[in-house]
């Protein structure tokens, strides 16, 4: 079974950067779909950024685009988050999660979680 395990959390103010890591323990497939997910006390689970592996197309929720990119090292195992123009909003525990089987948007289709990494950020 797939482990994966994020790093890189940690406590900025708004405006600040944070970058996100995640290693899976096997290497990812080329037609694999990994992707983040973030969860707020309170409230769900939320989808934030997905990338085809072998051809780095990305999809992101709506309330990161053009502040959060994902990216992979491709010929490994690992994938990143790049945080920028953080806002105290984007406070959530941020889950690394992967392969994708259905809906890419939906939490219940990702078929291997990480324990997650917390993001704070302060006004």
């Amino acid at each position: 079974q797939v482990q994966l395990v994020e790093s890189g959390g940690g406590s900025v103010q708004a405006g600040g950067s944070l970058r996100l890591s995640c290693v899976a323990s096997e290497r990812v497939a080329d037609n694999a779909l990994m992707g983040w997910f973030r969860q707020a006390p309170g409230k769900e689970r939320e989808f934030v950024a997905a990338i085809l592996w072998s051809r780095g197309i990305t999809y992101y929720g709506e309330s990161v685009k053009g502040r959060f990119t994902i990216d992979r090292d491709s010929a490994g195992n690992t994938i990143y988050l790049q945080m920028n123009s953080l806002i105290p909003e984007d406070t959530a525990l941020y889950y690394c999660a992967g392969p994708v089987s259905g809906n890419l948007y939906i939490a219940s289709s990702y078929q291997h979680w990480g324990q997650g990494t917390q993001v704070t950020v302060s006004s």
